[in-house]
């Protein structure tokens, strides 16, 4: 199969594989099966796929309320040696050293004051999100409200940029597992009878179809159309392909199994 049949075999065209090398179901599903579990580039093996999540907030239920907390514990709290304060009050100490000094004093005050300033905004942007949506924090995981970084950026009065900053590539420990902050955000979508939902639902609604299709007869891009209209979210063909591809699901013809 792979010698002679490969394109074949890539495109899953089972019925032409058993022709040119005629065998039958069993023994073609066998050799798939031993197939699929090799590697095409085996020196992908000696790299680190996989790098630990270290979360930035800490979000937990504390009755009614969520409490927030940023993930410093066991972070020393900064400050500037004493020792530096000495030398600026000490008489002795030269006019052009003391203004050094007290340049280098302001640069570190302003410095933790941006760590701490970090704290209050990992908190601020986590309280929003919260806030904006609270069906996924009730437990409802299944659905997320549009949401835009501007939504946040106006929320908590500051600069769409700063947000962004204090979005990407940070992580939030909830009580439903480790979430990537950008996770929460998703763009909004108008469906053919006038509702505005947020992608991620529909996304959602598509992974379970696909993922619940009978991989001998896949659901062709028309079908999941029809199969998402019976759900009550109305779309159009294309933008339906378009998510499939988004979420990393091929045509229907690559997701066919013997």
């Amino acid at each position: 199969i792979i010698k002679n049949c490969f394109d074949d075999f890539m495109h899953k065209r089972y019925e032409k594989i058993k022709d040119k090398i005629k065998c039958g179901n069993l023994e073609l599903q066998k050799a798939v099966e031993d197939i699929s579990h090799l590697n095409p580039r085996p020196g992908e093996g000696y790299l680190d796929k996989f790098q630990t999540v270290i979360p930035d907030v800490i979000v937990r239920l504390d009755g009614d309320d969520w409490l927030i907390n940023t993930n410093d514990f066991g972070v020393p709290e900064l400050r500037i040696n004493k020792v530096y304060q000495e030398q600026l009050e000490n008489k002795k100490t030269k006019s052009d050293a003391k203004k050094f000094i007290k340049e280098k004093f302001a640069s570190a005050q302003w410095f933790i004051e941006a760590v701490q300033q970090r704290r209050v905004t990992m908190i601020n942007v986590m309280s929003s999100i919260i806030e904006f949506q609270p069906e996924w924090f009730d437990g409802d995981m299944d659905f997320l409200r549009p949401l835009k970084l501007q939504d946040i950026a106006d929320k908590i009065n500051m600069d769409i940029s700063t947000v962004s900053r204090s979005t990407r590539g940070k992580f939030a420990d909830t009580p439903y597992g480790i979430y990537e902050l950008k996770y929460f955000f998703t763009d909004s979508i108008m469906l053919n009878d006038g509702r505005v939902l947020g992608t991620f639902i529909i996304k959602r609604a598509l992974k379970k179809i696909i993922n619940s299709e009978n991989k001998k007869f896949p659901y062709s891009d028309d079908a999941l159309v029809n199969k998402l209209t019976q759900s009550g979210y109305m779309l159009a063909r294309r933008t339906i392909a378009k998510y499939r591809d988004q979420m990393g699901y091929p045509v229907a013809r690559l997701r066919k199994e013997i």
